[in-house]
């Protein structure tokens, strides 16, 4: 099977100014992705509309299938490469800080709602999720989804594993001075949990927040064939199948576990 090439977004920076604004961010990100040969591209946390929205959440927020979600979709199909971008979701009277894939045909193919809230600004206006592993299939890969903070507890990266999951996408915000965790956790969580883990951050200042930067591909066998800088960017790398089996094979974490011996 031929690797799957994933484009990662680092950006943009700023709060657009409207939803039209974050969109237009998004199709430039796409064209350069497709021209790349990317099949996949993967956005930040919150990418329509940006992270620090205040107490404006509410305001930016639409339904899953609302006029963002066609609009993106539309994207997705013009340029021929699936899209995985983050958005405030509104469920009745309810938020959530959400992610959407959609396949390169503008299909939606999976909806996940982040799961571990960070911070007191997320917890005062987002409702957590409850459903840990969401996945979807593209090109005979097994995709599954986070969202920034989920990837810091081993638990939901472990949980994908054990579920198949072969790729981790997660759209971030990882702001300063955490640098650790996209340097560190997110290459470690690759290897224990033998999978790769496409890590999409944002970057520069937005309010109140100083985003790290460091966008990511990690791979199972400890390396990180993509690593982006603190500026904006745009991530292109291959996830090679063969090389997950050979790791798999290598490193036998997954087939060694004793969960009977895991209780709480």
């Amino acid at each position: 099977m031929p690797p799957l090439r994933i484009a990662l977004s680092q950006g943009p920076v700023g709060v657009p100014a409207t939803v039209d604004a974050g969109l237009d961010a998004l199709d430039r990100a796409a064209r350069r992705a497709a021209a790349a040969g990317a099949r996949l591209l993967v956005t930040p946390e919150l990418s329509l509309t940006g992270y620090a929205l205040g107490d404006r959440p509410a305001e930016r927020a639409e339904p899953a299938d609302g006029p963002s979600a066609q609009a993106v979709a539309r994207v997705a199909a013009v340029h021929g490469v699936a899209v995985a971008y983050g958005y405030p979701e509104r469920v009745g009277d309810r938020l959530h800080n959400s992610v959407r894939l959609v396949g390169p045909d503008g299909t939606p193919l999976a909806d996940y709602r982040k799961t571990h809230l960070y911070g007191g600004w997320e917890t005062a206006h987002f409702t957590p999720g409850d459903t840990l592993v969401v996945q979807a299939d593209l090109d005979g890969v097994r995709l599954g989804l986070l969202v920034c903070y989920d990837v810091e507890f081993p638990e939901p990266v472990r949980a994908h594993a054990l579920a198949g999951t072969q790729v981790l996408l997660v759209p971030t915000a990882l702001m300063r001075p955490y640098e650790r965790v996209a340097r560190t956790v997110v290459p470690t969580r690759a290897w224990e949990s033998q999978l790769y883990v496409a890590y999409a951050n944002r970057c520069g200042t937005e309010g109140e927040f100083a985003f790290t930067g460091l966008s990511c591909l990690a791979a199972p066998d400890g390396t990180v064939p993509a690593r982006a800088g603190d500026g904006a960017d745009l991530l292109v790398a291959d996830v090679d199948l063969g090389l997950l089996a050979a790791s798999r094979a290598e490193n036998t974490y997954l087939a060694d576990r004793r969960p009977e011996l895991y209780g709480a």
